[in-house]
């Protein structure tokens, strides 16, 4: 195999075999393959895009290239969960606690951010002391112990795509979707969960502007992760105003805390609840509704706020710092620097935002959502998606 016949095959919108991509990916990584001639290749894929097939040749390949953790310990119940990113979106501090305390088993690998905004990893070094580097086995024992373990990714995981990033990025190729699918899969893939269920921004805040672009990269992560044999689903919510009305790493762990005890922004909780409500479904605890119950459930009687504090302890955090300390600080700091508390309607909030807009606050990929909601709210739509069928609802909802 020669790279040249691969970047011409692909120019000429020829697919490529899943040999031919493995081999591509092993050498790009090992550096037998040249950055100027992968550049090539990544630019032909933004142009002729790629079908299902190699998309996911291209994401397992991305997985093998370095560490695939194995959680056949904890059994079927695992599930993880990747959010595009947007601002003032927290909604790994609040689902995942949800689903650990609702008996699902979380082993979450988080990165940082990405231009403008905190990763979840960002928010949860705001908490004095709590550890997000751990030992495969500290890692484990906290799952053990709390059900929850929130870590930064390690370098040994997918390699081949922290190195095509590094290119992407300089060769203006970031915005192809089947090269921004496979590098979200390729590290959900090697984390290792049987379930995996995605959130995709859209909207001015995100980085896919439009719908079409959101079901789009939506379907593609979907398709990726069922053909690799994960139980796979996505959401789409919008990202045209920011999610609650908390922005900053700190101000956003408090507000988090405030959903988790039974208070907070609406919107916030509302999101939060459908992707924690499907990550339960994934596992199967239930069908959507009964996995909903279970999610609101475990906010009523303060067991999932409990559970993200025996974590951040159990990672050398500051316990108090992450519950009642932090709570506290999100009145007086909020009210405080903007005169805005939890509960204030803000660019963020709804009546202002959303309903001005006219968009839907979240779209199921995969899922049904709820059909009701308080507080004025646009709630979410029932759609589902499950590989290449149709989108069910997208007329009814105007979209």
């Amino acid at each position: 195999m020669r790279m040249y016949d691969l970047i011409t095959k692909k120019k000429r919108g020829e697919p490529l075999a899943a040999s031919e991509i493995r081999a591509m990916v092993e050498g790009f990584t090992k550096g037998e393959i040249p950055d100027y001639q992968m550049a090539a290749m990544l630019m032909a894929i933004c142009f002729r895009s790629m079908t299902e097939e190699e998309m996911r040749a291209l994401t397992l390949a991305m997985a093998a290239s370095g560490d695939e953790v194995d959680l056949s310990a904890f059994g079927s119940s695992t599930v993880d969960k990747h959010s595009t990113g947007g601002v003032g979106d927290k909604t790994t501090l609040i689902a995942c606690p949800i689903v650990a305390a609702a008996g699902g088993r979380i082993a979450k690998m988080s990165g940082r951010g990405l231009g403008h905004t905190g990763g979840t990893v960002d928010k949860l070094e705001s908490i004095p002391g709590f550890q997000t580097t751990l030992s495969r086995e500290d890692f484990f024992a906290v799952i053990e112990k709390t059900g929850l373990s929130l870590i930064g990714q390690s370098g040994e995981l997918a390699p081949a795509d922290k190195k095509l990033y590094a290119l992407r990025d300089v060769t203006a190729t970031v915005d192809s979707i089947p090269l921004i699918a496979a590098s979200i899969m390729s590290k959900k893939l090697a984390a290792g969960s049987a379930a995996i269920v995605l959130d995709v921004k859209t909207g001015s805040g995100a980085f896919m502007k439009t719908l079409d672009d959101a079901l789009a990269l939506a379907r593609a992560m979907v398709a990726i992760g069922e053909g690799a044999g994960r139980k796979t689903s996505a959401v789409i919510t919008d990202m045209d105003v920011p999610l609650g009305s908390a922005v900053g790493n700190a101000l956003e762990v408090a507000e988090a805390m405030e959903v988790l005890k039974g208070r907070g922004p609406a919107d916030l909780r509302e999101v939060s609840l459908a992707l924690a409500a499907d990550m339960l479904r994934l596992i199967g605890r239930g069908d959507f509704a009964e996995c909903q119950r279970l999610a609101e459930k475990a906010i009523e009687d303060g067991s999932a706020f409990r559970t993200f504090a025996a974590m951040v302890e159990a990672q050398g955090g500051d316990g108090g710092h992450s519950g009642v300390a932090i709570a506290g600080d999100t009145e007086a700091g909020l009210q405080g620097s903007d005169g805005l508390g939890a509960d204030d309607p803000v660019a963020g909030d709804t009546e202002a935002g959303l309903q001005g807009s006219d968009r839907p606050r979240a779209v199921g990929i995969g899922a049904p959502f709820p059909s009701g909601s308080g507080g004025g709210h646009v709630v979410p739509i029932r759609l589902f998606l499950a590989g290449n069928d149709a989108i069910d609802g997208c007329a009814e909802a105007g979209l």
